[in-house]
């Protein structure tokens, strides 16, 4: 007797391999100038990531160092799980984040560099783990600031030009 084997649908192949953005840190782009970025693994309790699938987590006030040869998100905000117990986590803890030895090495030898830091990009869903995007970045000036608004509203402009036009 043959066995039916079940075939995925586009939707659930789509919702077991897609990648979920849970929340991203715009005013990091706005505020920096994005050299290189690296995909580090969060280490999480189990109702901080529950929180995190429901959606409930802020990194916009949050920065990563690295001590003592680890990196650690700072000042990222992950909210109580709503249906946790005693067992509930602390909200605003420091996070390791889990990367290569020499990856940490790199990161290490960039801000060294003058006026460099390490800067939370984005917090996503990959495979059921959260991983953060954190960006080698460079402060941005007040005209550096004008000046990327001002590029940012000329090729709006122009998009909006080629579309009419069409």
């Amino acid at each position: 007797m043959a066995t039916k084997q079940r075939t995925r649908t586009d939707q659930e192949t789509q919702k077991r391999g897609a990648d979920r953005v849970v929340t991203s840190n715009r005013r990091a782009f706005h505020d920096y100038f994005i050299d290189e970025t690296v995909e580090a693994g969060v280490a999480l309790t189990g109702t901080e990531i529950k929180s995190i699938r429901a959606g409930k987590a802020t990194i916009s006030e949050a920065y990563a160092r690295i001590d003592n040869g680890e990196l650690w998100l700072v000042g990222a905000h992950i909210s109580p799980y709503s249906h946790g117990s005693y067992t509930n986590h602390d909200p605003d803890r420091p996070r390791k984040l889990l990367v290569h030895k020499a990856q940490i090495q790199d990161l290490q030898a960039a801000i060294e560099r003058k006026g460099l830091t390490l800067v939370p990009l984005r917090l996503v869903l990959k495979r059921g783990r959260a991983k953060v995007d954190i960006g080698v970045a460079r402060g941005k000036k007040l005209y550096d600031k004008r000046a990327s608004a001002a590029e940012r509203e000329a090729t709006r402009d122009i998009q909006r030009a080629m579309r009419d036009r069409a």
